[in-house]
């Protein structure tokens, strides 16, 4: 593992009870690095991982980085207290989105396999920062790879769940009963399919999404 200190980083507040994935959503990988190693950045992560599978530690797990921002899960809003922080390189929407590569990926699973085990995460709180953050955020977006995780026990996977024929607030008190903001309901709609439903962002509540959301509270015994 190699090493780049950022000075962005401060006190837990919080134990760590969360693993949160970004894409560095930036035109390079050295770009992103060097901004989040940049004080004046007021940004940082935990880790970085390279196209190639290079992990990089920026931030001591020990310290609060400053990853998340404005965020919210599961009634927790100092999500960087809470949380380890991994950066994925990856141009992001703004720049062409891209798949990310076998080999990142591969060093993505290790990371976040160890981490977790590590700090005992449960695998409904390894989210991506589109959850926490559905308003602002999209990454690390649809085009990730969440099945390889859940399939690995890293990431939640919903049990087999009939429709439960909720109406549309039914759904979003389930949605928020989950752990999502639905402050403004459109955005994290299309958070939650991005996460669970990838093949189609169209924010409207439909059968699939109801069987899946069920099948996660049902999972998580909610």
């Amino acid at each position: 593992m190699i090493t780049r200190p950022s000075p962005n980083f401060d006190v837990r507040k919080l134990p760590i009870a969360m693993l949160v994935l970004h894409y560095t959503g930036m035109q390079t990988g050295d770009a992103a690095i060097d901004w989040l190693a940049n004080p004046a950045s007021n940004v940082s992560a935990h880790y970085v991982v390279a196209e190639d599978g290079a992990v990089l530690q920026m931030v001591d797990e020990a310290n609060r980085a400053w990853h998340a921002g404005r965020s919210w899960w599961r009634g927790i809003t100092d999500i960087n207290s809470a949380s380890i922080g991994i950066e994925i390189v990856n141009p992001g929407h703004a720049f062409g989105y891209v798949p990310f590569p076998r080999q990142q990926m591969d060093a993505v699973v290790a990371l976040a396999a160890e981490i977790t085990a590590r700090h005992r995460i449960a695998p409904a709180n390894v989210v991506g920062h589109s959850d926490i953050a559905p308003t602002r955020k999209q990454d690390p977006g649809e085009l990730f790879d969440w099945p390889r995780l859940a399939a690995l026990g890293l990431a939640a996977v919903p049990a087999p769940s009939l429709d439960p024929g909720w109406s549309d607030p039914g759904f979003l008190a389930a949605l928020a009963r989950y752990g999502y903001d639905i402050t403004a309901p459109t955005e994290a709609i299309i958070a939650f399919q991005r996460r669970h439903r990838p093949v189609r962002l169209d924010g409207l509540i439909d059968v699939e999404c109801r069987q899946i959301l069920r099948g996660l509270l049902l999972a998580e015994g909610l």
